[in-house]
């Protein structure tokens, strides 16, 4: 079953303590579309400039993106430059250029408006809703969001996540969105404001998921090399949502399978800047990691092997 996604394509430029690269393709909706597309099928929904090259679009096209939805404006694609201590939790934003992104409007065909999965990647809460008020009737709606939005435009969002049902932020955002320094005091208040599900990423922490019965934890993979954390929670999101609509599956134990599913492709990608890793991943790597975090999380599965 085809996702829905609405979010940026950039050009990054990223600087890490392990090395630096300059305007490589980036973007929430480009690593999200990515990620998801080794589960399902994906639509894509964004814009980019007169200057985005065509190879870019061969790749997203090679993963079996759908990209109807790709306009193409008048003026400069998107442009983010970050740093990163050796803190790889934690961007410095050095420069943003918005270019096209400043007017994006999104407009979904209409082949994308019967999507069951969409994925509201991280854009203005206005123009969230407006995507939903062309869905006719999603199944799963996910959204992500950042502190910009949180502090300059809640009443837009607060309305967003009345029609969201599963919310995906890190740490830092659930605290300031709930305006409670508890953590799961503040989940409680956020899922109060809509969401049936709230995904908090922490980074190399892993993942805490809050749902209508339980708490569920998730640890990030234990990895030798990383090399650029940009793009690791869109890139969780994807593996998550095309999880869950790969199988149709929405109930606890798949919602936590799909939390595994999303950290192990977050993993994959910050073993290398921009989307160099997925661009060269096998699925059968994908399978094998997950293998590999069920030995590393289940405490009695030795046990039953000897």
């Amino acid at each position: 079953m085809s996702i829905l996604v609405v979010g940026s394509v950039a050009f990054d430029s990223i600087t890490t303590p392990f090395g630096h690269v300059d305007e490589v393709l980036g973007g929430s909706a480009c690593y999200f579309s990515t990620s998801a597309s080794f589960f399902t099928d994906v639509n894509l929904v964004a814009v980019v400039g007169e200057d985005f090259p065509q190879r870019h679009i061969d790749f997203l096209d090679s993963r079996g993106i759908g990209l109807e939805g790709l306009m193409r404006g008048a003026g400069r694609t998107f442009r983010w430059a970050g740093q990163y201590e050796y803190d790889l939790n934690e961007a410095h934003t050095l420069d943003t250029q918005l270019n096209v992104f400043e007017d994006f409007k999104p407009d979904l065909p209409k082949g994308y408006r019967d999507a069951e999965y969409v994925f509201l990647a991280n854009i203005d809460p206005e123009l969230q809703l407006d995507v939903l008020s062309q869905v006719r009737n999603p199944r799963l709606v996910a959204c992500d969001t950042m502190n910009f939005w949180i502090s300059g435009k809640r009443d837009a969002l607060l309305k967003t996540l009345a029609r969201v049902d599963t919310l995906v932020i890190n740490e830092a955002e659930v605290r300031q969105l709930a305006e409670e320094p508890n953590l799961v005091k503040a989940a409680a208040i956020v899922r109060g404001f809509g969401p049936q599900t709230l995904v908090v990423k922490r980074g190399e922490y892993g993942v805490l998921m809050f749902g209508e019965h339980s708490i569920f934890s998730a640890p990030a993979y234990p990895l030798e090399e990383v090399f650029d954390p940009t793009g690791a929670g869109d890139t969780f999101a994807g593996g998550f949502v095309g999880y869950l609509a790969a199988t149709r599956n929405l109930n606890e134990n798949n919602l936590r399978k799909a939390i595994v599913f999303g950290s192990v492709m977050a993993s994959f990608t910050v073993e290398k800047f921009s989307l160099d890793r997925l661009r060269d991943l096998q699925y059968g790597e994908i399978e094998d990691r997950f293998h590999k975090m069920k030995l590393l999380t289940d405490f009695g599965l030795l046990d039953d092997l000897q």
